[in-house]
């Protein structure tokens, strides 16, 4: 008879499981489509002072990439990647070895603007290309 309420109890356990992982999936990755990507420079205020990354300060051009953000989710998509390539005048990559490029806060259903700030190394020509631009992210708050 112990056996019998062992098994149930574990049984029990098993599926209250099953149910909690089947629910989590409306915390799914959802995609957001980027399109009509272009960049301008950033306003002198926001660009002063523009420092590359890495061991030693070198000049860097700063940018601004705008666009539309379409989320066809239904609900407010939080922190969502933003994932592209950016080349400069003569194909170089201008991010190296770097596809995740910064984030939107958050990305109402719909249609939306968003805006990015990347830092460019001075000596690279423009203009830019952008590449291959998309976004993820979840419905509902994560812990960053």
């Amino acid at each position: 008879m112990q056996f019998r309420v062992l098994m149930v109890t574990v049984l029990s356990c098993c599926f209250w499981l099953i149910s909690g992982i089947s629910t989590s999936a409306a915390w799914a990755l959802t995609p957001i489509k980027l399109s009509d990507l272009s960049y301008h420079e950033c306003p002198a205020d926001v660009a002063e002072g523009t420092v590359t990354s890495g061991g030693a300060s070198r000049a860097a051009n700063c940018f601004i990439i705008t666009g539309k953000a379409q989320n066809d989710s239904g609900k407010p998509v939080l922190n969502a990647d933003i994932f592209g390539r950016i080349y400069d005048a003569n194909n170089n990559p201008v991010m190296q070895n770097r596809t995740r490029l910064g984030s939107i806060d958050q990305v109402p259903p719909g249609v939306s603007d968003f805006e990015l700030r990347v830092t460019v190394a001075a000596n690279q020509p423009t203009p830019l290309k952008l590449e291959q631009f998309k976004a993820s992210g979840f419905v509902g708050k994560v812990r960053r």
